[in-house]
């Protein structure tokens, strides 16, 4: 593949929902760029961009694929993201590095939630848009209903710019709304043809939109429009091309990508209309002079890039996938990265196909590229050690869904950590948390689905096995009331026995933060100043295992008050285990109760599911505590709700809501566990608390 200049580049994400033909579409693109000789299809797992074994068995794309093509003397550097939304960080890593968005809409199934999550994803990042409705080779597929609800939803800035023509109930051709032209396929040509009669209509609506929309642009143009004249096409072209750089008019185009029609005219569109990277902004931090480094793909400055995804495959080895933001980055240079504050030489570079690798010389500002084997990281800025930039880690969503795992073979757990720290540097969105206080390695993923993969992963790519389970609650425990206990420790063996004798009281500190006050008011010695701390030792040791349900305790506050000693067999042990027996006699009978953790929990969804999301919360025990209007539409639900309540929340929230629903939460504090629930824990750990008796 030949080196393309800043000019000649342009970057471009596949966006929308799950099925709506993103992966087939760029198939279409790659055959008609001249890349593969036939088209692949996702049923058949022969597709460019899903070459993973996961996303072959499951037919639907899991990461986001680069498939670089050449057209019209350009590079279109098509980057086809996941649809579903278990897979938004490979989205939001594509669209940290694309200039421009496609959404693909599918003809038969209309808008949908992920073409509503695609806009808001281009909002939030300033990205220009154009929509692709899919499908128009199906015979109830209605162009004429997705223009209507994107122009419902979006306003006046939605252009179609062409209209389907069907013949006995086929699609055979298009109108083109800027020439105001029919054309026909006819095999591997296109022939201009009348316009049908009944498309007339729709032509002019379409093209007094449109026309009314580029009047918009200009002062001149508006006085123009108001006069009746009309627009020539290069006037109209070059309105076009400003106005859909600036999102200020998003395009509509059609076709069908199983027939590989109107895809030509996309790739036009795309070449013509579609910024180049230099026309966008992009700023990181000197961080040698703390000042701001303007990079905006400017191919005289000093070389930078970031790398925006990682990719690594126990057969082809470790990719770092990167855009160059500056400069250009040539082979063997050597580069610093400032995040790491190590220097490395790049090598050889190379440009991604799928998952194949072609070498090129360099690569110039705006351009995707990948370099192999180097110790970096996804997020990771590479400059020059002259001019060490660093520019701002993309945006990636937190993951909530948690399942316990184990190992199916206790030999493997060292490879299954190993395993996973792969699959974790490949997809920030999935997380490995150590959980010491419960004994369990959680996983967390953005849903069941993703956290399914994962292990799927695990199992093929790295021939390891676990088992999800559902993950252990960190519950507590606590007390209600008081109490006076005494405990006397008293073991004769030949020579020296052991003695301890306590006389303590409990009683709630008030303070749940912390596991135990401790305090001594023993007075005339009975209990020696210097086994005061083995007491204490032992209401320390005492607090990780509660006697109610082998929890950990806390807000107790343990008093010493008297007690008895032996010149000879008292000693710091046998006062530690007297204190320990008596904290377990104490709590007992002090009312203990069970805490669970309670979860501030925000959920956002649009307002036509708020009574149903409160309801299903009202049913997890949560309280509901206000609604905050987003201003698009949608309200932010805030709640809070107990953990053990927040378990499967995430596929609920999405059936509920068709998706469209989502939500965060952080520990908030502990509260009394309800007396039906304590019961049953109490219950089910009944087995602990005896084995803890047993080794005492």
């Amino acid at each position: 593949m030949k080196v393309y200049t800043t000019d000649k580049i342009r970057n471009v994400v596949l966006l929308g929902h799950g099925g709506a033909g993103k992966t087939t579409l760029a198939e279409a693109m790659a055959y008609l760029a001249g890349i593969t000789s036939r088209l692949g299809k996702v049923a058949d797992g022969n597709t460019i961009s899903d070459y993973d074994k996961e996303e072959q068995k499951r037919q639907f794309s899991i990461s986001t694929a680069s498939i670089p093509l050449e057209w019209e003397d350009c590079k279109i550097n098509l980057l086809d993201a996941p649809g579903f939304f278990d897979f938004v960080g490979e989205v939001q890593e594509a669209i940290s590095v694309a200039d421009a968005a496609i959404i693909v809409v599918s003809g038969k199934a209309g808008v949908e939630v992920g073409t509503e999550k695609a806009w808001e994803l281009c909002e939030k990042y300033n990205i220009p848009r154009m929509f692709f409705v899919s499908d128009m080779d199906i015979d109830d597929a209605s162009y004429r209903q997705v223009v209507q609800d994107l122009t419902d939803k979006y306003g006046k800035k939605i252009a179609p710019f062409n209209l389907p023509i069907r013949e006995n109930e086929k699609f055979v051709g298009y109108v083109n709304v800027i020439q105001e032209k029919g054309f026909r396929w006819e095999g591997k040509e296109v022939k201009e043809c009348p316009i049908p009669d009944y498309s007339q209509e729709n032509l002019k609506l379409y093209r007094d939109e449109l026309m009314e929309a580029i009047a918009e642009t200009s002062e001149e143009f508006m006085d123009r429009y108001f006069a009746g004249e009309t627009f020539s096409e290069q006037e109209i072209r070059a309105a076009l091309r400003a106005n859909v750089c600036d999102s200020s008019i998003v395009p509509i185009e059609m076709g069908s990508s199983t027939l590989v029609q109107g895809i030509y005219t996309l790739m036009d569109d795309i070449v013509k209309y579609m910024p180049a990277p230099e026309n966008r902004k992009m700023a990181g931090i000197n961080m040698k002079t703390n000042e701001i480094f303007q990079a905006d793909f400017d191919f005289s400055k000093p070389k930078t890039a970031f790398v925006f995804k990682t990719i690594i495959d126990p057969f082809i080895g470790k990719y770092s996938m990167i855009k160059v933001r500056s400069g250009v980055l040539k082979t063997d240079d050597v580069m610093y990265d400032s995040n790491r504050d190590s220097e490395l030489k790049v090598g050889k570079l190379y440009v991604m196909c799928g998952n194949k690798t072609t070498e090129v010389p360099e690569l110039h500002a705006g351009d995707l590229g990948a370099l192999a084997k180097l110790d970096i990281a996804t997020g990771d800025t590479l400059s020059t050690k002259a001019n060490p930039v660093q520019y701002a880690k993309m945006d990636i969503s937190e993951p909530y869904t948690a399942m316990r795992y184990k190992a199916q073979n206790k030999a493997d757990i060292d490879k299954i950590a190993q395993s996973l720290a792969k699959l974790t540097a490949e997809d920030p969105t999935l997380k490995v948390v150590n959980d010491a206080e419960n004994r369990q390695t959680l996983l967390y993923g953005m849903g069941d689905m993703h956290l399914e993969v994962a292990v799927s992963k695990l199992q093929s790519e790295y021939k390891v096995a676990v088992d999800l389970e559902k993950p252990k609650v960190a519950f507590r425990e606590t007390i209600r009331k008081n109490s006076d206990v005494e405990y006397k420790y008293k073991k004769q063996t030949g020579g020296h026995g052991q003695y301890g004798h306590v006389k303590m009281r409990f009683e709630p500190s008030g303070d749940t933060t912390a596991p135990y006050v401790f305090e001594q008011v023993v007075v005339g010695g009975t209990v020696p100043k210097n086994f005061f701390p083995a007491v204490e030792k032992g209401i320390a040791e005492s607090v990780g295992r509660g006697p109610l349900a082998a929890y950990p305790v806390v807000g107790v506050k343990a008093v010493l008050y008297d007690g008895s000693y032996h010149p000879v067999d008292s000693s710091e042990m046998a006062f530690k285990v007297a204190s320990s027996q008596a904290f377990k006699k104490g709590i007992m009978e002090a009312t203990p109760v069970l805490l669970e953790p309670i979860m501030s929990l925000k959920v956002t969804v649009p307002d036509a599911y708020t009574g149903d999301v409160m309801g299903d919360l009202n049913k997890r025990r949560g309280r509901v505590l206000g609604m905050n209007p987003t201003g698009n539409g949608k309200q932010v639900i805030e709640a809070d709700v107990p953990m053990m309540e927040l378990y499967g929340y995430c596929t609920t929230l999405r059936s509920m809501t068709g998706g469209a629903g989502e939500f965060e939460y952080h520990f908030a504090r502990y509260e009394q566990t309800p007396a039906e629930i304590q019961e049953k824990e109490v219950h089910a750990r009944a087995d602990k608390v005896a084995a803890e008796n047993t080794e005492d």
